[in-house]
């Protein structure tokens, strides 16, 4: 069965608050050796993530387009004294990327890798149905799931995929994986058998891709087995 976020994230979350100054932002970061948190309201409600690149971009790309605008001035030829010189972002409101990209913990892990990679970003809050922060789950904590050797890949996909086949079509199908790559052979009783085991087989944790060698079993009395590519009412009288 694949498995979902609720069962990879962390529940002891560092977190900051709308009123968070700068300087404790950081100093939580440092502290934790983390490269984000995220940021609640006084409900536990995920307004927002700061990231390291968003402490950059304020501290430094923001207070000088700030004084270049001042002094009518480029950003380029402005001196690092005068972008010094102007007030930086104080708070944790202020710093974070709003809104924040949230999953659910019963969300599947490879459907949050998908959502991270679209988004570009690397942690996730998770929240409950009321939106409250319960978890976090980092690029890190999904990689780890990626990682699964074939063997264990191979298992999984003959325990669920293959398995939820009819009697008489699983019994012909075997599977193989190499670099997460799972291929499939064998004969099956019809159309739909492949596509439930495609379709599932795509679902298990860890693969990469899927190899469809399966066909339909040819029937006593037939020539061999219907190609994969006729459609019903395909042929001559």
């Amino acid at each position: 069965m694949a498995r979902v976020i609720g069962e990879v994230m962390t529940r002891d979350v560092v977190e900051a608050h709308r009123e968070t100054p700068f300087k404790d932002v950081v100093r939580l970061l440092d502290q934790h050796r983390i490269s984000g948190l995220p940021v609640v309201d006084d409900d536990d409600k995920v307004i927002g993530v700061i990231s390291e690149t968003d402490l950059i971009h304020h501290r430094i790309v923001r207070p000088v387009r700030l004084a270049a605008r001042r002094f009518s001035l480029s950003p380029l030829r402005l001196s690092t004294r005068r972008a010094a010189a102007v007030p930086h972002t104080r708070t944790a409101q202020e710093l974070m990327s709003s809104p924040a990209v949230t999953v659910h913990p019963e969300q599947r892990i490879a459907d949050a890798a998908r959502v991270m990679e679209r988004h570009g970003v690397e942690r996730l809050p998770v929240v409950d149905e009321e939106d409250r922060l319960i978890g976090i789950a980092t690029r890190r904590d999904l990689l780890r799931i990626f990682l699964r050797t074939d063997d264990e890949i191979r298992r999984e996909v003959l325990g669920t995929a293959v398995a939820r086949l009819p009697r008489v079509s699983a019994r012909g199908v075997a599977v193989s994986v190499r670099d997460g790559v799972v291929a499939l052979q064998g004969a099956v009783e019809q159309r739909t058998d492949i596509l439930l085991a495609v379709r599932l087989t795509y679902r298990v944790d860890g693969v990469a891709g899927v190899v469809n060698g399966l066909n339909i079993r040819a029937t006593p009395g037939s020539a061999g087995p219907p190609s994969s590519q006729a459609e019903p009412g395909d042929g001559h009288h």
